[in-house]
């Protein structure tokens, strides 16, 4: 059996002090430290192995080292490919730190309990909510309460702490290779109905990014999936039944887009000449697809792993509350968009 390794060890792989380490481990903010001295002793700490060792520290403070990771619709865990990964960084950033990692999905809109079971019950230390609905007074009152909380995907206010995308350059970037191309008639399923932040977002900036270019998005030209491919497919079938001159799709996610390729091809269209499709997310599958999907990069590890060092930094309590911050999306370019199909002239009469 090898030897235990300390906090000692891992001072002297990083090049640091015993104290540095206590301080990037636990979350805590009271020096300053730059972000590549915290980088070098969370990377020393996973490569040797090292956990805080916390029931010591969890008897004599009260503290549950957890933390949740709230999901605003439990159907998602089934169907949203984005979660996945990011739960994985949540949860590889939380056992470094020594917490440990719940997962729970809020009951049905309306219903009382909202997040009071968890926070009143005291079984946790503070949360991530990923996705969350626009409008929701029980977590604008928790947010109030100063109870830790990081929104995940949103930039709410300046109330709540948030790491939000920063998608308007990427989608902008889309729309422009989409007109560059040559379309002009282009659609959106959106991933899911209207009322949540990403929704309402990614509606906006689109609409945003189509009158820079001289177009619009018309409320026509939009159908509502449910973050997954079946309710892409069916979406897709609705909107182009509707909007048949419709030669581009953005879809709200990699799955959405999985349902439009699919519905397409149900109706006979080949890709990417006769229907040009735009994914959001770059899920490890897009690239694999045929035609490879064009998509955004949203990198969910690295989302999940900032929210998580943020919510601990808040729970470390050093009276510092942890910034707002944007990760930048970028656009990829890849092989499910092409010119549109040529649209042929009016027969003339001749007289």
């Amino acid at each position: 059996m090898g030897m235990k390794v300390t906090s000692h060890d891992v001072a002297r792989a990083a090049g640091v002090s015993r104290t540095t380490v206590s301080m990037v481990l636990n979350g805590s903010n009271a020096v300053s430290l730059s972000e590549e001295t915290r980088a070098r002793v969370r990377q020393a700490a996973a490569e040797l192995g090292y956990r805080i060792n916390s029931a010591g520290r969890m008897l004599a403070s009260g503290a549950t080292k957890t933390i949740a990771l709230i999901v605003t619709n439990p159907e998602l865990l089934l169907i949203d490919g984005f979660i996945p990964p990011t739960l994985y960084a949540i949860s590889r950033e939380a056992t470094l730190h020594g917490y440990n990692v719940l997962i729970e999905g809020l009951p049905p809109e309306g219903d009382e309990r909202g997040y009071r079971d968890l926070v009143m019950a005291r079984r946790i230390d503070g949360m991530i909510v990923l996705n969350p609905r626009s409008n929701d007074p029980q977590l604008a009152a928790l947010i109030e309460q100063k109870f830790p909380v990081v929104l995940l995907g949103a930039i709410r206010d300046s109330n709540a702490v948030s790491l939000g995308i920063d998608d308007r350059e990427a989608i902008s970037k889309a729309v422009a290779h989409l007109v560059q191309l040559g379309h002009r008639s282009i659609g959106h399923v959106a991933l899911s109905a209207r009322g949540t932040y990403a929704t309402d977002h990614r509606i906006a900036a689109l609409r945003a990014a189509l009158k820079w270019n001289g177009l619009a998005l018309l409320e026509a030209h939009v159908d509502y999936a449910n973050f997954d491919a079946e309710s892409g497919r069916l979406a897709a079938h609705r909107l182009l039944d509707a909007q048949p001159s419709l030669t581009a799709i953005i879809a709200g996610n990699d799955t959405i887009a999985l349902g439009v390729m699919r519905a397409a091809r149900e109706r006979g269209m080949s890709l990417p000449r006769d229907l040009s499709i735009i994914g959001y997310d770059d899920l490890p599958f897009a690239a694999f697809l045929e035609p490879a999907l064009t998509t955004i990069r949203t990198r969910p590890v690295e989302q999940g792993a900032m929210a998580t060092r943020m919510l601990i930094g808040m729970i470390g309590g050093d009276g510092a509350r942890a910034p707002t911050a944007e990760l930048t999306a970028d656009f990829v370019q890849r092989g499910s968009c092409a010119a549109p199909p040529e649209v042929p002239l009016p027969l003339v009469g001749r007289g």
